[in-house]
Parts: structure tokens; sequence; C-alpha cells
């Protein structure tokens, strides 16, 4: 088909059926700084909170507690985010998360007093909660099957980058002149530089056109979809996207309709199982873990930023990867190899083998499997497998659900470590490994190469040709 055949396609003439893949990549990666944030608001107390500990006297559960405070805020961001993501739209919905970790961030580092400092620990966590949810979706939204993968999981790269900045950034407070009580503010501090910069760039992205479809403005919507990908595929999504609105209601009941609630169980249960294999004990506490091996503080902190870099590349492979094997398949592996390390983590704790540079090495294999496979993939899967009406407050939903599991087993993790000891908590890790191998395996489907339409109709056992 030519150029001029392309563009007769188009309701609106005139319209460029090129199409853009820059223009693509750069709202999904400004989208994406979402993640950033998420990153390094959730990895940044890892080197702060030593310094937090001793300066306020903390036991063992209030450590816990306050590390695990924004947790809650989390899940609060995420249960809201997804009603107001339907109701005003996903990017109105971002430059509020942007707001509130701009907020968030300046009032920790300023805080006189530990409550005051929970309480704005709590409400970045609501920004955080919501951007978890709303970039991957957003993202998702806006990008056509073939590349929707890479794309989404552009999201998971931004987190990795803000979790390897925050560990650069804490090592390099820490190893100024500056006295205690003021390097932990710093550290804390530090988010509001890119809270400011994504709330700026938030305002050059455009709306989510499966959302404006939704609410009426299907020229809008179109617009945007020929933009990206050019009249001809604008006219082909335009025409899946009315058809599935035109099926669904936009109701939360209809989660628990036959088929739709299987996807419910998929993306809830994975959401929880990301964070049973423990991965954020390894990020909020890695100073810690490392310090019960014979680190010292400053090369606790610096052996960090080696979890942060392994953590950064290896989620490039999965970029690289997801598109081309599968969600499934990554994440059969990923599992595998988490498994393999933490069960070795734990062995080599119960036969206090810290002479050599063992432990952090399996540390790193569990980072890499991670980052290839569960990291992204979920949240790949969350952005992926809902209808369209009712996409905002399902993912709501799971990613809520990541955060109430990541809140427990962060709260729980240093009185397990004082409890049971280290080999025991790495082995329970180790555990759900199995488990959601077995799950992965069992249950979740593959979503490669499909429209987000067509992985509705999947659910329900009706293929595309016969709806």
């Amino acid at each position: 088909m030519n150029r001029s055949d392309q563009q007769n396609t188009s309701p609106i003439p005139g319209m460029n059926s090129e199409g853009s893949l820059t223009f693509l990549i750069l709202i999904s990666a400004v989208a994406a700084i979402g993640g950033l944030l998420f990153g390094f608001d959730t990895a940044v107390i890892s080197g702060a909170n030593a310094y937090i500990k001793t300066q306020f006297e903390l036991s063992s559960f209030m450590e816990g507690f306050f590390v695990s405070s924004v947790l809650i805020g989390c899940a609060v961001g995420a249960l809201v985010a997804g009603t107001l993501s339907d109701r005003f739209g996903r990017k109105k919905t971002m430059i509020l998360t942007a707001i509130l970790f701009t907020i968030g961030g300046l009032g920790q580092a300023i805080a006189p007093e530990l409550v005051t400092m929970t309480i704005f620990r709590i409400l970045c966590g609501m920004g955080i909660g919501m951007a978890s949810m709303l970039s991957p979706m957003y993202i998702a939204e806006v990008s056509p099957p073939n590349i929707r993968g890479r794309l989404v999981s552009l999201q998971q790269l931004a987190i990795v980058s803000g979790i390897l900045i925050a560990y650069m950034s804490n090592s390099l407070i820490a190893h100024t002149d500056l006295v205690n009580a003021l390097k932990w503010r710093w550290m804390l501090g530090a988010e509001v530089v890119p809270a400011v910069i994504y709330f700026i760039l938030l305002f050059f992205v455009p709306e989510s056109p499966r959302w404006l479809t939704q609410s009426g403005d299907s020229d809008q919507a179109f617009s945007i979809l020929a933009r990206i990908a050019g009249n001809k595929v604008a006219t082909n999504e335009m025409t899946e996207i009315k058809k599935s609105l035109q099926q669904e209601k936009g109701k939360f009941s209809e989660l628990f309709r036959p088929g739709i609630r299987m996807a419910l169980i998929v993306g809830v249960s994975l959401a929880i199982l990301q964070q049973f294999v423990g991965i954020n004990t390894v990020i909020y506490y890695a100073p810690i873990i490392f310090k019960r091996t014979g680190f010292g503080a400053a090369s606790a902190l610096g052996a960090t930023v080696w979890v942060g870099a392994i953590n950064f590349l290896f989620t490039l492979v999965a970029i690289w990867l997801i598109d081309k094997i599968g969600r499934k398949a990554l994440l059969i592996y990923g599992a595998i190899g988490m498994g393999i390390s933490l069960f070795m983590i734990g062995l080599l704790f119960e036969m206090k083998a810290f002479g050599g540079p063992w432990i952090l090495i399996f540390i790193l294999v569990y980072i890499a499997s991670f980052a290839a496979s569960f990291g992204p993939v979920v949240w790949v899967l969350i952005s992926e497998i809902y209808p369209n009406k009712i996409r905002g407050r399902a993912a709501s939903t799971a990613t809520m659900s990541n955060w109430v599991a990541n809140f427990f087993v962060t709260l729980l993790f240093p009185v397990m470590l004082d409890a049971l000891g280290a080999p025991i908590s790495f082995w329970i890790f180790f555990a759900w490994c199995i488990i959601s191998l077995i799950f992965v395996i069992i249950v979740v489907p593959e979503t490669k190469g499909k429209s987000l339409e067509e992985i509705e109709e999947s659910w329900m056992g009706i293929a595309p040709e016969e709806v």
C-alpha cells in the first residue's frame, strides 16, 4: 500500500501515515522516569538506614517498620491510582505522582524527628505505588504488540537505574566529610532533582489513546496512534479498541466474571510472588547482609553498587529477550536461577564461609536472575492482561497486592534474621522460588506478540476472528 492509500484509511484527512518510533520511545522513556523515582526511593534507604537507626536508637522491629513504612503509602497509592487514572486520565495522574515524589523527598530530608519523617516517607510511598502501576500501563497502552514487551520493560530498566543511582549516591555521600546526622538527609533529599524533571517532562507527553477512546475522544486517540505507528496500524487499533470497549461495562465486578477472573488470579499471584522470592530484602538491607559477612560499613555500601550494576545490566538482557523468547520462559529461567542462588547463600551462612567472595557472588547471581525475569516480566504481564475499560482498576489491584507483600517481607526480614538466623531466612525465600516456578509452569500464559485486545479475548477462550 502506498502513502496516499494509507492516508485514505485515516478518519482524519491529511494525517501523517508514517508513524514515529522515536516519538514512541521518547514518551515511553518519560513515563518510565516514574520507575526511576520508584527505584531510587526504595533503594536509597539502604544507605540512610544505618545512620537513622543509630541516631534514633531503633530496635530491629522499629527499624523494619521505618523502612517498610514507605510501603504503606505504596499500597494506598496503588489502590487509588487505578480509580484516578480511569477517571482523570493516565497523564494527569502521573503528574500527581511527580508532585508526591517532590514533596515527600524534600519532607524526609528536612523532617526534625522520626514521626514527621515517617509521614513524608509514606507520602513518597504513595507516589511510588501510583507510578509502579501507571508507568507500565501507560507504555503498554501506547505501544504496538511487536515491541510492547521491550518498551514496558523500560519501566524496570528505569527502576534498576534508580536503584543504581541511589547506591552510587549513598556511597559518595558516605565518603564525604559531612557529619552522620547530615549524611542521611542528603541521601533522602537527592530524590527531589529527578522528581522535578519528571514533573516538567510529563507536560510534553500525550494522553493514553485507549483512555481517550474510552472517554469519547476518538479523534485525538487516533491522532496519537497514527503519530506512533502510522495511519493503517492506527485504524486497525482503533477498530479493536472500540470493539473491546463495547463488550465491557467498565465495572470492577467484571474482574470476577469467568475467564477474566483467571487474569486477576495470575496478576495478583505474580505480584505477590515477585516479593516473596525476597528481592527487596537485598535491595533494602544489602549493607546489613554484607556486614554480617565481615564487610566494613563503607565497604558494604560499596558492595551495593555492584548489586545495582548487575541489576541494571541484566535488566538490559531481559529487554533484549522478552519479545524474542517470551515472558513465560524468562520467568521459568529466573525462578531456577534465584532458587539455586538463595539455597547457596543460606548454605554459605550456615557454614560461616565468609573468607571468600562467595556470598557476594551468589547474591549477584540472584540479582541477575531476578533482573532478567521476575523484575520486568511481572510488570509487563500486569500491564497487558486486563480488559481496556477496567485495566486501571485491575492493574491497581495487582500492584497493591505487590506492595502489601513487599511491606510484610520488608517489615519481618530484620526480625527473621535475629530470630531464625540468615540460613533459614534465605531458605524460606528459596522455597518461594520453587512455588513460583510451579505456578508459572502450570498457570501463567504466554502473551508475546499479541495485541491487548487479543490477550483479553484469549482469557475468554474466544479466538479474535470469532468475536
